[in-house]
């Protein structure tokens, strides 16, 4: 079978050859595409793979039907926005993801995050410490529970929402359970969002629960930009001049944004989560060894698409 890697971001060398040693190890045949610049040599490369590795390359249905041998995609990182499930499913294709891979480096992303802009963005003038402060997690997932447990070093008071986790298992890491989402805003210094972009959370988070948050309030966002929205954020950041808002994801409005509140907003120039060696080439290295298991053995275990 022949193993596409195609990445517009590159994963690192090491990743790389680790990947290829699995690959091969596997009696399989490793191919790759990096730093392209056209979608139409994406068209190319997947016309004869019967495996497919991105990282936040989009899989669309163009793509899927430039492939006509395509067994099989996953996706480098936890999050699968960026493949179209249904036209994987119309054509049999197993999609998967790498949960848990990139989850460390993510979480500590969003620790900096709290730092730099509690620090004035590391400029002149008087900030303030995250001891003390609540952090609100919104999703107890991997990442979520990594954030709670690298914020617990610093002093912090931890909350947690998130429907599809049991209570008692929030509870048994010494978090509390908020109440419900508007809870946890009103309580929380700083809210840390872990949702997934889907049909429900896209733009729900906007002037109706930021305008919960305490004085000085900051929202963090390591997760996805589609969950935002993003013009109700320009209204409570008009009106509650004390919030803030730091993103591991730009935007749409970021430029305006930048423009009205100044070092109350920040966002990475690109998405810089799972920009870590170590993240780098877990995710590349499970991407590649849940291949090979599927191609030796069947299984589907981080299907997305069932």
């Amino acid at each position: 079978m022949k193993v596409l890697v195609a990445t517009e971001k590159p994963f690192s060398k090491v990743a790389v050859d680790q990947i290829r040693g699995i690959v091969e190890k596997g009696g399989h045949e490793l191919a790759t595409l990096e730093k392209y610049t056209d979608v139409k040599e994406l068209y190319a490369a997947v016309a004869d793979a019967d495996a497919l590795i991105v990282r936040s390359d989009k899989v669309t249905r163009e793509v899927i039907a430039a492939a006509p041998k395509l067994k099989i995609v996953v996706r480098a990182g936890a999050g699968y926005d960026n493949l179209d499930l249904a036209a994987c499913t119309e054509r049999g294709i197993v999609a998967m993801n790498t949960p848990g891979q990139n989850s460390n480096a993510v979480a500590e992303l969003a620790i900096g995050f709290m730092i730099y802009i509690s620090r004035n963005q590391f400029t002149p003038g008087t900030g303030s410490e995250l001891k003390g402060k609540t952090l609100g997690i919104q999703a107890y997932g991997n990442v979520g529970r990594l954030v709670a447990a690298h914020a617990k070093s610093f002093g912090m008071k931890i909350m947690a929402f998130d429907p599809f986790v049991p209570a008692d298992r929030i509870q048994a890491d010494g978090v509390e359970v908020a109440a419900s989402l508007e809870d946890l805003y009103a309580k929380s210094d700083f809210v840390s969002l872990h949702i997934p972009a889907t049909n429900e959370t896209k733009n729900s988070i906007g002037y109706a629960l930021l305008s919960k948050m305490p004085k000085g309030g900051c929202l963090v966002n390591t997760a996805r930009k589609e969950v935002i929205n993003e013009p109700e954020l320009v209204k409570v950041l008009e009106e509650r001049q004390d919030l803030k808002y730091i993103t591991d994801i730009a935007a749409s409005n970021q430029a305006e944004l930048n423009e009205k509140f100044g070092k109350r907003v920040f966002a990475t120039p690109k998405k810089m989560g799972a920009e870590t060696a170590e993240a780098n080439v877990n995710a590349g290295v499970a991407a590649a060894s849940q291949i090979c298991d599927f191609f030796a053995t069947g299984n589907r275990k981080f299907q997305v698409n069932k």
